[in-house]
């Protein structure tokens, strides 16, 4: 079997699914606001919703949720990273809500606590820092409500942060680990005050309270030396690489806490410049249950007859909801593709039949599932059952596609065909 023929078909059902392009425009989300009286103002939030959201051949469900800090400088090039790792199992990445916070007062929202004094910052701007706990009360009771009523949202959250952002992240899984599945941090301020959230990480991850949360921290080359050399020497000018080395040292001390956690250094990346490539990272360490080798599926069905393809999708997603703990489907566009890879070689009409019945098990709503049932069914030419597939899928959803297909085959029916598309539709379920 060749596998450049299952990636055409892979890529084409992601791009149906992809597809954001309005006339003159190429649309990567929308701005949304609302009034929060836990921060005494009006809030911007930047929304990107998975365009299978909007598809109606498509079955409805709800997606975990990205809440991304420093949202005016991360939302776009997360958002995309996001869809294009979504596009295939293999990377393990599921498609994702992306809410953008946009700063109003970045110092205030985004440190935990307030030094007496730190050279190099504004007075007002010192006075006014501290506000982290008062800014994750916002994304407890305002903010993550909000989402969840107005979009297509799950209780499976992840929060990014970069920098103050991470220092943010951090203090939050100590002290609201429940908040959110997944914690984020790209290279964090931990030296903010005198390292005074680092001594409460020390202690706190000494504790067994982070069962089923994870954790990612990225490091960057921040002072141009190597990380071991910075943690060690006091006198290079190293104080962020320090107390991101003791954050290291803290999270290695600890491994029956429950967290899963990973620290990642990036030796030739800058503060600045580690974002994008620890943003994927972390995104693949997070979401690595999810993964699922194509060529495997597909080496097994070659040496293994009794194998189904849709057998084994099942186990998978079983596995991953039991470690993620909510229930995770397999992709209604992955499992198309993958059935009609396999209808197109000889002798896999049986297992592609599997996977079609395994998608109209999951998505019975889903217009585009009966649709490639009814696909299947005139490859194989069983006309009537094919039409039977094809007039389910139109009353779910008018497609004009679809309804070619339909009239093309009802022209080429004869009357005993047509006493056989009757009881095809009898003995169809859903």
């Amino acid at each position: 079997m060749k596998l450049h023929l299952l990636s055409f078909f892979l890529f084409s059902a992601a791009l149906v699914q992809a597809q954001t392009v309005k006339k003159g425009a190429l649309v990567i989300g929308q701005v949304d606001s609302l009034t929060s009286t836990v921060l005494k103002e009006q809030r911007k939030v930047w929304i990107s919703v998975p365009a299978s959201a909007s598809d109606l051949t498509h079955a409805k469900q709800r997606y975990p949720v990205v809440f991304l800090l420093d949202g005016e400088d991360h939302f776009v090039y997360t958002s995309g990273m996001i869809q294009r790792q979504s596009e295939s199992p293999e990377t393990g990445c599921p498609e994702m809500i992306v809410v953008g916070i946009p700063n109003t007062q970045r110092t205030r929202d985004l440190t935990p606590s307030r030094p007496t004094s730190f050279e190099g910052m504004p007075p007002e701007e010192l006075k006014a820092a501290g506000g982290g706990e008062n800014f994750t009360a916002f994304l407890e009771k305002e903010l993550i409500p909000y989402i969840e009523a107005h979009y297509p949202a799950s209780a499976h959250r992840t929060l990014i942060g970069h920098s103050f952002g991470g220092l943010l992240v951090m203090n939050t899984l100590v002290h609201h680990a429940n908040l959110f599945e997944n914690y984020v941090a790209l290279d964090p301020s931990m030296w903010w005050d005198s390292e005074n959230l680092l001594k409460q990480v020390h202690e706190a991850l000494a504790q067994p309270r982070f069962k089923g949360r994870t954790l990612f921290v990225a490091s960057a080359n921040a002072s141009g030396q190597d990380s071991v050399l910075t943690a060690k020497d006091p006198s290079i000018s190293g104080q962020h690489g320090r107390a991101k080395w003791k954050l290291r040292e803290d999270l290695a001390r600890n491994p029956g806490n429950g967290l899963r956690s990973a620290f990642r250094y990036y030796p030739t990346d800058s503060h600045g410049s580690v974002t994008v490539p620890a943003t994927s990272d972390a995104l693949n360490y997070i979401f690595q249950p999810y993964a699922l080798s194509i060529a495997s599926i597909l080496a097994l069905i070659a040496k293994k007859p009794t194998e189904d393809g849709a057998a084994m999708l099942v186990a998978h997603y079983q596995q991953v909801s039991a470690q993620v703990g909510y229930s995770v489907l397999p992709p209604e566009s992955f499992v198309n593709g993958l059935a009609n890879y396999l209808l197109t070689q000889e002798g896999q009409a049986p297992r592609a039949l599997a996977l079609f019945q395994l998608n109209l098990q999951n998505y019975p709503t889903s217009s585009n599932v009966h649709s490639g049932l009814g696909d299947y069914y005139q490859a194989q030419k069983q006309p009537n059952f094919a039409i039977a597939s094809y007039t389910k899928a139109l009353q779910l959803q008018e497609t004009p596609a679809i309804r070619k297909k339909l009239a093309e085959l009802q022209v080429k029916q004869t009357p005993l065909g047509k006493k056989g598309s009757s009881r095809a539709k009898n003995t169809l379920k859903g």
